[in-house]
């Protein structure tokens, strides 16, 4: 058992991301036919680049939901990943504590609780408890006959949300802005906003035409939505002339 610290990797993303979405946004004003757009070489690959930042810059988010991104992520608790499947625009494989055995499952520790030496001390030595008892029932049940995964689905019930997990995550690009609008904000929780820098990170370096001006919300609309109560101050409220 230990703590452990994330890890994102990009697995895959669409080939020719640019062209795609150029040729997909041009199938809608054009009388050609998309196949051939794609395949025509004499269209230069800035101009096409070019395009889709005017694209996203006028909010035609449909042609963006061609490009996707799947994405290797571990290291991540459990309530991390209970919010992460909330975005339902989007296709998850999560490590199964029914088939995986926590033999000696390993953990992330809240930053609040690492600062404090004995607040950390008491986590430490619930993560082992826990640790103890789940061993413990599966050599109980083990004396009933009941092993393998009909036993891990049971003794599963006592593994903390702590307990670190892997998942592959794809998410298209416009719910790709969509999640980095939510999960980049300062008041989401501390670990899915680590997270989503994490992907936004990775999305901006292959595919800054998409990405270069996304992450919370504010980044796109130069004030704070989230009300006066709620704001970080990076950017300023919105005046109430403008509302």
């Amino acid at each position: 058992m230990s703590k452990v610290m994330m890890n994102v990797k990009l697995l895959e993303m669409s080939q020719n991301a640019i062209s795609l979405i150029y040729v997909a946004c041009r199938q809608c004003y054009s009388e050609k036919f998309a196949g051939d757009v794609f395949l025509d070489a004499t269209v230069d690959f800035k101009k096409q680049e070019e395009f889709v930042k005017s694209i996203v810059a006028s909010g035609h988010m449909s042609p963006l939901e061609h490009v996707k991104f799947s994405f290797a992520i571990q290291g991540v608790s459990r309530a991390l990943t209970h919010q992460l499947v909330r975005h339902r625009i989007a296709s998850f494989s999560q490590q199964s504590q029914r088939y995986v055995k926590e033999k000696d499952f390993d953990f992330i520790i809240p930053p609040s609780i690492e600062r404090n030496s004995q607040a950390k001390n008491e986590f430490e030595k619930l993560m082992t408890a826990i640790q103890q008892s789940y061993t413990k029932l599966l050599e109980l049940l083990g004396q009933d006959n009941i092993s393998g995964e009909t036993a891990n689905q049971d003794v599963r019930f006592v593994l903390p949300q702590a307990a670190e997990t892997k998942i592959v995550v794809t998410m298209n690009c416009r719910e790709l802005l969509h999640f980095f609008q939510h999960r980049c904000c300062s008041r989401a929780q501390w670990e899915i906003r680590q997270l989503a820098n994490k992907m936004l990170e990775i999305c901006c370096k292959e595919l800054p035409a998409v990405f270069s001006e996304a992450g919370a919300k504010c980044e796109t609309l130069k004030y704070c939505p989230e009300g006066e109560k709620f704001c970080c101050g990076k950017y300023p409220l919105k005046a109430k002339n403008e509302i």
